[in-house]
This record gives C-alpha cells, sequence and structure tokens, in this order.
C-alpha cells in the first residue's frame, strides 16, 4: 500500500496546497464547464497516516430526509469516511464518491469481516455548495452513487467552519460573467476510527478503488491501512 506519514503541521500546508475548482453553468451546458486542480507537487501517496489525529468535527446538518444529522452521535464508533464536495463537480466529487462506493461493494467478498462490521461504515458527503445542494438535490445524486451515502447539507458558514477544523479549505461558491459557476474545496477523504472516533487516515483525490479496496477492511477495524 502506498502511504506516507506526516506531522500535522505540515498537513495542514498539504491541505493549503489540495484544492479543486470544480464548476458549471446554470443550464447544465457542458460548454459553461470548468475544472481547475492544483496538487501538492511530488506526492504519489493514497493514503496518510497522522501522527496527530483530527478530532471529528462537531457539525450538525441536514441529510437528505431533511432531518437533523449530528454527526459525532450518528457515527459514534463507527468507522467513518467523510469527504467535502458537491453534487454540480463535474470530475473529481463524482469520482472519488464513485471509487469509495465501488470499493464498498467489495466488501461483500471479504471474509475476514462479519456482516456486521461491514454494515458499520459510514459514508459521509458534506456539500460544499448548500444553496443549490438542498437536501432532495443531494438524495438524487447520491441514489446514482450509493444510496446508502449519507449526504449533509446546511449553512455553509458552519460546513466551512467543519471542514477547517479537519484542515480542509472551501471557499463559498462563485459566479463569472458567462454563468460560470466554480466551487474551491479541498479533496481529501478523512478516515475516522470506530475505536478512537478520530481521523486517523487521509486521502488524497489521487486513490483509486484499488486502495480504498486494500484499506476499507484494516480502516473498519480501527486499524492502520
Amino acid at each position: 500500500m502506498r502511504k506516507k506519514t506526516y506531522t500535522v503541521a505540515a498537513l495542514f500546508a498539504a491541505a493549503a496546497l489540495t484544492l479543486s475548482g470544480c464548476g458549471g453553468g446554470d443550464s447544465g451546458d457542458s460548454d459553461n464547464t470548468v475544472a481547475e486542480v492544483s496538487t501538492d507537487a511530488g506526492s504519489d501517496k493514497a493514503a496518510t497516516v497522522l501522527d496527530k489525529p483530527f478530532e471529528k468535527p462537531d457539525l450538525v446538518l441536514t441529510d437528505t430526509r431533511g432531518k437533523e444529522y449530528d454527526l459525532r452521535e450518528a457515527t459514534r464508533g463507527r468507522p467513518t469516511l467523510v469527504y467535502f464536495g458537491y453534487t454540480n463537480c463535474p470530475d473529481v466529487c463524482p469520482l472519488t464518491m464513485n471509487n469509495i462506493a465501488v470499493a464498498k461493494k467489495q466488501l461483500a467478498q471479504d471474509k475476514q469481516l462479519s456482516q456486521a462490521e461491514k454494515d458499520s461504515l459510514r459514508v459521509v458527503f458534506v456539500t460544499t455548495d448548500p444553496e443549490r445542494d438542498t437536501s432532495a438535490a443531494l438524495g438524487k445524486w447520491l441514489k446514482g452513487i450509493d444510496p446508502d451515502v449519507v449526504g449533509l447539507t446546511g449553512s455553509f458558514d458552519t460546513i466551512q467552519a467543519g471542514a477547517r477544523t479537519l484542515g480542509i479549505s472551501i471557499e463559498a461558491p462563485t459566479k463569472d460573467k458567462d454563468g460560470k459557476v466554480t466551487s474551491m474545496h479541498g479533496t481529501q477523504v478523512i478516515a475516522f476510527s470506530p475505536k478512537t472516533d478520530a481521523g486517523y487516515v487521509l486521502y488524497g483525490e489521487d486513490a483509486t478503488v484499488d486502495d480504498y479496496t486494500e484499506d476499507l477492511p484494516a480502516l473498519i477495524k480501527g486499524a492502520k491501512p
């Protein structure tokens, strides 16, 4: 497995450099779609094992059913993957979520995990574009990827503050004169341990289906990948 250990200080520096700019015009015309990605140069590692894990964000948002969802309480004691992105993103977000969804399906073939362990995994998608990503919009989008994924929306300020505690930078979506909407956001996936509820492993946008498939059994048990 490709992996690297960073100090938290180094992680924050790397996170500041890992932003994805995805956008789409209101008309849905593909010609109005832009995507720019800049990453931490020189890093080809998928899994980053943190020497000082992150505390799980204190986020209380709204899920795809329109119900209040307390991230800490709802995922306490469960292996959890958290990703910040948005449904109108043309490339990085759907690719990341699909990679995780495919890897998650592969768990059915893992005979070293009990069904209860497999069912304990939570994947949480937090929108960075809450104005457009309503509960209904999130539900419709996630249904085509993995309906079991928890989709969350709410106040942008609340979401931004929660992401910041994980070293993930997100900016409010902007629209240019041509109607192109761009949302700049960090592309990291944070894995939280079921043993400590701390975020101890980070994945960049280069993480593949194979990376997640190989690592999920260990993450579910709270072990290092």
